[in-house]
């Protein structure tokens, strides 16, 4: 099935099944009640307002696809930008490559505030044999830039970076831990390598970096050959997986790569990308390719099975959010469930799918797609298409 859609919207009424309502998708579709912060904002004429320059020091890296879509189409909202670095409150090393080791990031991380590399002027990996952990109160701005020359590897053993609010571990700070300000982690201009977060049981998925809480960003960065949980009806995330940020705001994902090419690509049970409960996305110039979901049985699981096997690119499920996909190219990821590109179920009936200056293509695998190929959602769920290709 071949679906082009290009310049303007495309509006279309759904009707459920068993004599449901019915539900018209366009521009002024309701997404539950959440204001436009979850939306690249645009002025009077409809053109892009109030964007920033998101500098992206890994469009020509020495190793493994770019950073992004180089192609580039749409405007950089400031709260989607990178965070200014300039003045770090700790740097890691000494400008020399031996002075940059596991250790050292995760003791930098647990001091918080903004933290920058200096291992010398080449690229390196810096492997972890644990995760690096966000400590609630030493924020409430915590920002890691590896200035597009770090590399954090988990080495195949263990997660890589991790916060949660709801953890008495990394002190509570609130009352109200599902639903704090802070900490507001950003992690820009770097790679998440190698990451396996299988061994973890209390806070699974998440195979490089795992979130509750707070608000989450992540801005020009790659993420390869990360894994998590095989199976499972509702873990995922081999990139990233989040949960509870702070009044419904969405996490920012800008000009960053999943995959990306054959042999870089990250694997879970769902959301080779990423994954989330109960969590808006704001997603912008990026790229999800040869991502793999690779669970059986779907969610809830089929009868005899594991579960799990949906959204080879992004996995979303829970109540009221909402998923904004502008300048982003999800090819060739793969499933064995539903949802070979995107999986969008909300539990409520309410949010809703935008899309706008994409291309989704060649994903594979799966069933279930009501409305779109290679997207899995209930029928009632609204989504909105503009200059974009889903073919």
């Amino acid at each position: 099935m071949r679906i082009r859609l290009l310049l303007g919207i495309l509006s279309f009424t759904i009707v459920a099944c068993g004599g449901g309502t019915s539900s018209t998708a366009d521009s002024s579709v309701s997404d539950g009640g959440r204001t436009d912060s979850a939306r690249p904002r645009t002025d009077a004429g409809g053109r892009d307002a109030g964007s920033v320059d998101a500098s992206n020091p890994l469009t020509d890296p020495e190793a493994g696809p770019p950073a992004g879509n180089p192609a580039a189409p749409c405007a950089i909202p400031p709260e989607a930008g990178p965070e200014d670095v300039s003045s770090p409150d700790h740097v890691i090393g000494d400008g020399t490559p031996a002075s940059c080791s596991g250790d050292a990031v995760v003791a930098a991380v647990a001091l918080g505030g903004v933290i920058t590399f200096d291992c010398g002027p080449d690229p390196i990996t810096i492997t972890l044999d644990r995760p690096a952990k966000i400590f609630n109160d030493t924020g409430p701005r915590i920002v890691i830039d590896g200035g597009g020359l770090v590399t954090l590897s988990g080495g195949g053993t263990t997660r890589i970076l991790y916060m949660n609010t709801c953890d008495s571990d990394q002190v509570w700070t609130t009352s109200h831990c599902d639903n704090q300000d802070s900490p507001q982690l950003t992690v820009q201009n770097l790679t998440f390598i190698d990451a396996d977060s299988r061994s973890e049981t209390e806070y699974d998925g998440g195979g490089a970096v795992w979130v509750r809480g707070g608000r989450f960003k992540v801005v020009n960065s790659r993420f390869f050959n990360n894994v998590c949980a095989d199976t499972g009806p509702d873990v995922g995330g081999a990139g990233i997986r989040v949960f509870s940020q702070f009044d419904g705001l969405p996490v920012y994902v800008t000009n960053t790569t999943f995959g990306g090419a054959e042999g870089y690509g990250n694997t879970c049970s769902n959301g080779g990308g990423i994954s989330s409960i109960g969590t808006s996305w704001t997603i912008l110039n990026s790229n999800f390719a040869y991502n793999h979901a690779i669970g059986n049985g779907g969610n809830p699981m089929t009868a005899g099975t594991p579960g799990g096997g949906s959204g080879g690119a992004i996995y979303n499920d829970g109540n009221t959010m909402t998923l904004s996909i502008c300048g982003t190219l999800i090819q060739h990821n793969d499933v064995v469930q539903h949802g070979s590109a995107i999986f969008f179920v909300s539990n409520d009936h309410t949010g809703d799918i935008r899309i706008d200056k994409s291309t989704i293509t060649g994903n594979t695998g799966g069933s279930w797609y009501p409305t779109y190929p290679q997207i899995s959602n209930h029928d009632d769920t609204p989504i909105v298409v503009t200059d974009s290709t889903i073919e």
